[in-house]
């Protein structure tokens, strides 16, 4: 057997296969594979990922691998290149499409389905895309797995590599099976029509929440105003969607309407704007979900898992209210295995990511959008008194300094003259404010965010130590 130079076993793949030139970095982060489509994230390496992620998923079940896409246009190549990779593992392909993360996600969980793949960037911009992948629970996939991934696409081993008897699998397109998704958003709510007589933007952001977003708000009564509605790769989260909400607070103030929804590009996420333009973010959801769930007695312990992110204004009125607001890295997958962890039901992360395990185990911007809707029909009340009668948030900013290098950002700590800085900051502010530094998982950024009791205090270390990143990290 012919080994390559990086120790791929030729003879699993047949002829004319490369080796890969992968990154000395990890492949994944937070929220899978991703990167600038066409640099890491090609064909060959796709093929790959599929061939050893279809492996590695069969030893724990055996059965189908659904898929969905959002709406880059570098997305088909990486849908066709990673089917072509799960079928010569043996595994069947449901291709469902364009689809939300979250139709991925629901399909996963089916019985006789070994897990998902999305193909997404979420919200980053069009040149961008990402693989990330779904256990046959419907969750995320382990970090331990998807470890085993990344080693078999080093090192070319796992085992039972070879496909017996040469059973290969088939890609079988199913589109129809994101209507199965659609039925699942209405099961929470009791009647056909139970957003009638409110008026509702919707920030489709030009991605995956094209797919279904309008028909499901339309069918609960609302009045639905779109923007944004297109699936168009070329422009998906340009200047729109839930990273910029501009373009919905002003819909919402021209429509009059009740609130506005913006979506990222694969729609796992949301972010709201009241009829005065105030950005409702996943803090004030998480607290008015909360609420909800409390009072009706389904929120253990009365507590809340959130992560770093989340504003300090948030944690201390709901500390008044008596709830514990618990703490995790920024990612989804930490807020998810602390909600595991402790048992809790509801956590969530203030870009809007949700996950309330009442409904489902994993972020879903429209079914979160929904009850939102939902619990602010109920109440009988206008969103800017809701607002007002809840937390006033501490003056928070976050600054974004690119750093292309994966290895700088990988060791960003050890930058003597940042930690010198952050220690002066702190030291500085005392009780009244917190810095938190951190590389991002699915941008080539080093993000700085300040939040202190005084905006001057935030707008000065902010800059200052954005600038500090930026001349000592960057290239």
């Amino acid at each position: 057997m012919v080994m390559s130079p990086i120790g791929f076993q030729q003879a699993n793949f047949g002829t004319g296969w490369q080796p890969l030139e992968l990154p000395k970095t990890p492949l994944f982060g937070t929220d899978g594979i991703r990167s600038r489509a066409g640099e890491l994230l090609t064909a060959p390496l796709a093929v790959q990922v599929g061939f050893w992620a279809g492996q590695i998923l069969q030893q724990q079940q055996r059965g189908v691998v659904v898929l969905g896409q959002d709406s880059r246009n570098s997305s088909p190549m990486l849908a066709a290149a990673l089917s072509a990779g799960l079928t010569s593992a043996g595994l069947e392909v449901w291709d469902m499409g364009l689809c939300p993360t979250a139709a991925v996600a629901y399909m996963a969980a089916d019985d006789g389905i070994a897990g998902g793949i999305m193909i997404s960037a979420s919200h980053n911009p069009p040149a961008d895309n990402g693989i990330k992948f779904f256990g046959a629970d419907g969750t995320k996939l382990a970090k331990s797995t998807q470890a085993q991934i990344e080693t078999a696409l080093r090192e070319g081993y796992c085992a039972d590599a070879f496909n017996p008897g040469n059973q290969w699998g088939k890609t079988h397109q199913r589109p129809e099976l994101v209507e199965r998704y659609v039925d699942f958003l209405h099961q929470p709510f009791p009647s056909l029509h139970y957003l009638g007589g409110m008026r509702i933007v919707l920030d489709l952001a030009w991605g995956a929440a094209a797919r279904v977003a309008q028909a499901v708000f339309e069918s609960t009564g609302a009045e639905v105003i779109v923007i944004h509605g297109r699936a168009d790769g070329n422009r998906i989260n340009v200047n729109c969607g839930s990273t910029h909400l501009e373009p919905l607070k002003a819909a919402v103030s021209e429509h009059h309407a009740d609130i506005g929804f913006a979506f990222d590009g694969d729609a796992d996420r949301v972010m709201a704007v009241d009829s005065q333009g105030r950005v409702v973010n996943g803090d004030y959801i998480l607290y008015f979900w909360g609420q909800t769930l409390r009072q009706r007695g389904q929120l253990p312990d009365s507590t809340i898992i959130s992560t770093v992110m989340a504003n300090l204004g948030f944690e201390r009125a709901w500390e008044h209210l008596g709830g514990k607001l618990v703490r995790t890295k920024v990612g989804d997958q930490y807020v998810h295995a602390e909600m595991i962890s402790r048992g809790a039901m509801l956590g969530g992360e203030q870009s809007g990511h949700i996950l309330c395990h009442h409904y489902s185990l994993t972020g879903d911007g429209i079914l979160t959008a929904l009850h939102l809707a939902n619990w602010l029909k109920q109440a009988e009340c206008c969103l800017p008194a809701l607002i007002d009668q809840s937390f006033a948030p501490y003056p928070q900013r976050l600054k974004n300094v690119r750093i292309d290098s994966r290895e700088k950002r990988r060791r960003w700590s050890d930058c003597e003259p940042l930690q010198q800085a952050i220690a002066k900051a702190e030291a500085t502010m005392g009780d009244q404010g917190r810095v938190l530094v951190r590389a991002s998982g699915t941008e080539p950024v080093i993000r700085v965010m300040v939040e202190a009791a005084h905006v001057d205090l935030v707008d000065h270390w902010t800059d200052a130590l954005a600038d500090v990143v930026s001349m000592h990290l960057a290239d």
